[in-house]
């Protein structure tokens, strides 16, 4: 960040949302325009506890942060954020990193934390990160900031203070409150020095801050006490660390590896007006670098944190607390029309079909009325058929959908049969920045159905594709029996995926046929164009963007058709084939030396014993990117 800018993106670690109102003000008014807050809650797993026992309480901790939303000035971008880990500090510096960002706000009660024997200056988690700063950091002893009017900067030069000034200066205007810059002087210091002290005071006021900042130049024995003294007058108080800047009356620099320094973490914890400490990142030091290289030196430690982290069991584990949504964090609709229409983005809904009739027109109606009319969040609703031979064509189109037969789509390239080629088709057919799938044999279908896939995408923009999952009752001999659903993800999709895909072992449901992506993925990606699409999907997409690409979201139940055994025969055959067609491609080695595309099934009856043999193998289309009609087709959309 330049040295006369604000930051643009400011994290707010939040260990109680409910207090989180100043700091969001705090927050809001420090950034640049066009920045955007970012509400943090760390959940913190004890060693030798799965990080994936954190999921409940990380949708916990997500719904809590939801209320940081009350507090949002408008204009204002604020995301929220929940991470797991071990231990706080490091949640907040990985977030830091991932998000490139620019200042730290740390709330904090003014009473030092830690433990018996182990004291801290703010709190074990503040002190750690102000250690190592990778960016700006703000420490707010929290005394409200609803009626300010005066705002007091004590100032000594160097670049803390000119970080204190800038956010002071921007506190000020925002909050429409005067500034006042403090520099003391030793007792009897005289006239000449008190103008020159006067005069760069006013030179510093006018290089660091925007506003009409008034300089105050006091002369006491004491320097703590003048400031506690000045600071009675404000409703504010904002201060650097200290830096050595030599002369009489300077404070000394706070030993390497301090905090803020002796001056303003005293000034901080006696003053009883709201208090915001800053401290600028500086390159390493030499003294940081012995103790990099003295904890190096603890090799075991090291050795089992790297380890951690590159275990895929330990990643999968984490990815599954983290990245484990449930459809309720994102009822609120009109919270995600406004995150659409703040990004700029538009969301196709596409509904595939294949003989649909008995349920495809309350499933459209639905969709339209509540995502479309009701609120806007769904910008274009397609039906991609599959040469329905029922009324599945027309009862969609007078419940209001466009509806497009996939054999019609690109004709040049020919057609296959398959819910595949209708998902690779309907991208041509749509112009949505979002692209939503949900399959249409579905009973019970509610909005939850879409908006759960859509909000994680909408809410992160880490993620990139987002399945749902959801229980599944299965209808035997005319009667509904809770469980029993998935047959082929357990005894066939979830095996093959721990042994070969271990990455992708945190999916409940990898087969379900509600998902949600990104455009900018879904065209760079090819499609099985069968029962092999899901699959595919997944294994091509974590290819693409890493584990942390990948979101799920819990959909609660859903009713929907359920096939004989031998359909759901057929289906684990081909999802077998594209199973090890990835894996070879990945080892980049012939590990089958002849692998099937076709399938014998026995056939009886008194007079006759058989064996039918059919073909089965799903084909697959290219990446929808390289196909030059559909580019044509993005120009003239854009």
């Amino acid at each position: 960040m330049s040295p006369t800018r604000l930051p643009e993106r400011i994290l707010i670690p939040l260990a109680n949302p409910r207090t989180a109102a100043d700091l969001v003000r705090i927050g809001a008014s420090l950034m640049d325009r066009g920045g955007s807050l970012i509400a943090l809650g760390i959940v913190e797993i004890p060693e030798g506890v799965p990080l994936s026992d954190g999921a409940t309480r990380a949708r916990t901790a997500r719904r809590l942060l939801q209320q940081v939303l009350d507090f949002v000035p408008e204009g204002v971008e604020l995301r929220t954020l929940v991470r797991i880990g071990r231990r706080a500090a490091e949640g907040i510096l990985e977030t830091a990193a991932e998000e490139d960002a620019d200042l730290i706000v740390f709330g904090w009660s003014g009473t030092p934390g830690g433990r018996r024997g182990a004291p801290a200056v703010f709190s074990p988690t503040i002190d750690a990160v102000v250690r190592e700063p990778p960016c700006d950091i703000a420490v707010v002893k929290q005394r409200g900031v609803a009626d300010v009017h005066r705002i007091l900067v004590p100032v000594r030069g160097g670049p803390h203070a000119e970080l204190a000034l800038r956010f002071a200066d921007a506190l000020g205007r925002r909050m429409d409150a005067e500034v006042a810059a403090l520099h003391v002087l030793p007792p009897g210091s005289g006239e000449q020095v008190r103008a020159e002290a006067e005069r760069a005071l006013g030179a510093f006021i006018r290089q660091h801050a925007r506003g009409g900042s008034v300089p105050l130049v006091r002369e006491a024995l004491n320097v703590r006490s003048a400031i506690l003294r000045e600071a009675r007058t404000a409703d504010l108080l904002v201060m650097g660390a200290a830096v050595a800047t030599g002369g009489a009356g300077t404070q000394p620099a706070p030993a390497d590896g301090a905090l803020f320094g002796a001056l303003a973490e005293h000034i901080a914890q006696r003053a009883h007006t709201t208090v915001i400490v800053v401290k600028t990142r500086q390159p390493p030091s030499r003294a940081s670098f012995e103790r990099a290289a003295q904890q190096a030196d603890t090799l075991e430690s090291v050795d089992r944190a790297a380890e951690e982290r590159r275990s895929v069991p330990v990643r999968v584990d984490r990815w599954f607390a983290e990245s484990n949504f449930h459809h309720g964090e994102f009822g609120d609709l009109r919270r995600l029309v406004a995150l659409k229409e703040r990004q700029g983005i538009t969301i196709s809904l596409v509904l595939p079909t294949l003989n649909e009739a008995a349920t495809v027109g309350p499933i459209v109606r639905t969709a339209r009325m509540e995502l479309m009319e009701r609120v806007p969040l769904v910008d274009e609703l397609l039906v991609i058929d599959s040469a329905s031979t029922d009324d599945t064509r027309a009862i969609a189109e007078t419940e209001g959908a466009r509806v497009v037969q996939h054999p019609d789509v690109l004709p040049a390239y020919g057609s296959y049969r398959g819910k595949g080629e209708a998902l690779w088709k309907s991208l041509h057919e749509t112009s949505g920045d979002l692209v939503a799938w949900c399959d249409t044999d579905v009973r019970d279908w509610e909005p939850r159905m879409a908006y759960g896939t859509l909000g994680p995408l909408l809410a992160e923009p880490r993620i990139q594709y987002v399945k749902g999952y959801y229980q599944r009752p299965i209808v035997e001999d005319g009667v509904l029996r809770e469980g029993g659903g998935g047959r082929v993800t357990e005894l066939v999709a979830r095996p093959l995926i721990n042994l070969f895909f271990p990455e992708l072992s945190g999916m409940i449901q990898p087969l379900a046929g509600e998902y949600a992506g990104r455009r900018a993925l879904l065209e760079a990606i090819p499609f099985f164009t069968g029962y092999a699409v899901e699959i595919g999907h997944l294994i091509d997409i974590i290819e693409r963007v890493g584990l942390d690409g990948l979101g799920q979201v819990d959909l609660e139940r859903r009713v929907h058709r359920n096939q004989e055994l031998e359909g759901l025969s057929r289906m684990s055959f081909v999802i077998l084939q594209a199973v090890m067609k990835r894996l070879e491609e990945r080892h980049r080695a012939r590990l089958f030396a002849e692998l099937g595309s076709t399938m014998k099934l026995p056939r009886s009856s008194p007079t006759r014993l058989s064996l039918e043999v059919i073909e089965l193998a799903d084909q697959e289309r290219p990446p929808m990117i390289r196909i030059p009609e559909y580019l044509e087709r993005r120009r003239a959309v854009r």
